[in-house]
């Protein structure tokens, strides 16, 4: 038995696990430096704090459920959201360099809805099962 659950840990399964517990080590930095983090991107420290918040139930939703959800599924959310957080980035860069002070603010907004979006369709997608015999897993 213990040779079916390690042989379903694929590389992809690992994957998820560690962009979730990015997620969550972000949010304690973002909790515990709240303030002089807040300082440099030119956010409030209640925006990081709350961002904190967000990415760190968003991150342990993720590791909570790659052994319950689809490789695909979680592939897929993983490029919308890591789109979304270049994207996000990226204006918030632009916005820096052309003098607004509220690229920080892009930015750390979208660490605040975008980590809460990605675990409610995570949390709203099929569960998986796993065909006896094979690593694959098929949506239920």
């Amino acid at each position: 038995m213990a040779q079916d659950s390690a042989s379903r840990v694929t590389r992809q399964t690992v994957g998820a696990i560690a962009d979730g517990a990015f997620k969550v080590l972000l949010a304690a930095v973002s909790i515990a430096g709240a303030a002089p983090l807040g300082r440099l991107l030119g956010t409030p420290a209640w925006l990081m704090v709350v961002s904190g918040v967000a990415l760190l139930i968003g991150g342990g939703i993720e590791i909570k459920y790659t052994s319950s959800r689809s490789m695909r599924t979680y592939t897929q959310l993983m490029i919308a959201y890591d789109s979304g957080w270049v994207l996000a980035a990226l204006t918030g860069l632009l916005m820096a360099w052309q003098g607004s002070r509220a690229g920080g603010e892009v930015w750390m907004g979208y660490q605040t809805g975008g980590p809460v979006v990605f675990a409610a369709l995570l949390a709203a997608a099929a569960p998986t099962r796993v065909i006896p015999g094979t690593q694959r897993d098929t949506s239920v």
